[in-house]
């Protein structure tokens, strides 16, 4: 009996001692973040921040992929965005005059600045701060693996500014940056694509996985280059907007099927009257969808989609629409090449994802 009871008491304090331990883990598992790291994986020691939407780059082939790609001189003055622990930056300061780097984390902030001061070398400086609301130095090159849900306003910012720079080599989201390099006739070809196109010519350096993260990113990258035109390219931004719009709304309908939209023809036929007013040119009596089958007719683009038409026989579309009073602004002025980045649509560069659907034909002109 006294060998039972004995046994029983060492099952007890077993079981009692293994319940305890599990509590114990499972509050170290739970253990809440110090302020300001939200939950993510850890990257040399830090937490990775989902509110900034960081994933730190940690194949170092790839780092290679992008200083290549930039054809760094030992002139350049670099500007890097989003240097999180430094991977990409210990390599700039190497090759570059001076880097400037935007971090808006200053846990990262703190982190790179250490690890860049342990190469002995003091020309780097790195600038706390948001981005999309810093005022931008002059650089020669840009590098940056961008958050997501900055990738538009980030590229609006980009192509703007002044003076303008030789090249910048960037990290996108796989879908967006398609949608950036997207050729005529491809299914992602659109007013991102177009509109772009107009300002620097994009080509693709390397497909990234999202296994090359830390922590992993839903969805797979793209690293893309990006070279400004020169001489660049004179158009009225705003004409252009327009008529991209009405285009691109229904990328795979007939241009007959888009502009014949009662809408549209009655947004064209006010500006219409209004440049005959502020011209002193007498309306013609045709109607507004006459004159626009009639220039659609004279280009061979009525029966044409958005999708296959390529940036030069936009620019004659336009210019003959224009030749014939039909504008797209009510006879804004427009900005131009050069112009303040405020004089630019807002939404020139932004992604319209899987824009132009197929739509319907209900609200034609008959």
């Amino acid at each position: 009996r006294s060998c039972s009871s004995l046994s029983c008491s060492l099952l007890l304090m077993a079981k009692v001692k293994k319940q305890n331990l599990k509590k114990k883990a499972k509050g170290k598992a739970g253990a809440t973040p110090a302020k300001g790291a939200a939950s993510g994986a850890s990257a040399g020691g830090l937490v990775t921040n989902k509110k900034f939407g960081q994933h730190l780059l940690r194949n170092p082939g790839i780092v290679d992929k992008i200083l290549n790609a930039a054809e760094l001189k030992p002139s350049d003055v670099a500007f890097e965005i989003g240097p999180g622990t430094g991977n990409l930056t210990v390599k700039l300061i190497e090759s570059c005059k001076r880097v400037i780097a935007c971090e808006i984390d200053p846990r990262m902030a703190a982190e790179v600045r250490k690890r860049c001061s342990g190469t002995g070398r003091t020309n780097l400086e790195v600038r706390e701060c948001d981005v999309l609301k810093e005022k931008w130095p002059i650089f020669d090159v840009c590098v940056a693996n961008l958050p997501y849900q900055i990738s538009s306003p980030f590229t609006f910012k980009l192509l703007a500014h002044r003076p303008a720079f030789r090249c910048a080599v960037l990290m996108f989201q796989k879908e967006f940056a398609e949608r950036l390099i997207a050729k005529v006739g491809e299914s992602q070809y659109g007013r991102l694509a177009v509109n772009t196109s107009l300002f620097v010519k994009v080509s693709c350096v390397c497909k990234v996985g999202r296994m090359n993260f830390t922590p992993p990113p839903e969805v797979d990258s793209m690293v893309v280059k990006i070279v400004p035109r020169y001489p660049p390219i004179e158009v009225d931004f705003r004409e252009w907007d327009g008529l991209m719009r009405i285009c691109f709304g229904r990328k795979r309908k007939t241009l007959r099927s888009s502009f014949c939209m009662t809408y549209t023809l009655k947004t064209l036929e006010d500006n219409y009257t209004t440049w005959c007013a502020l011209t002193g040119n007498r309306p013609e009596k045709k109607s507004m969808k006459e004159k626009v089958l009639e220039v659609l007719g004279s280009l061979k683009l009525a029966e044409q989609r958005a999708i296959k038409i390529d940036l030069d026989t936009y620019f004659k579309l336009l210019l003959e629409f224009n030749k014939r009073g039909i504008h797209f602004t009510n006879m804004n002025v427009g900005a131009k090449i050069g112009d303040s980045q405020a004089a630019l649509p807002d939404e020139l560069f932004m992604d319209d994802g899987a824009d132009g659907g197929d739509g319907d034909d209900d609200a034609m002109e008959d």
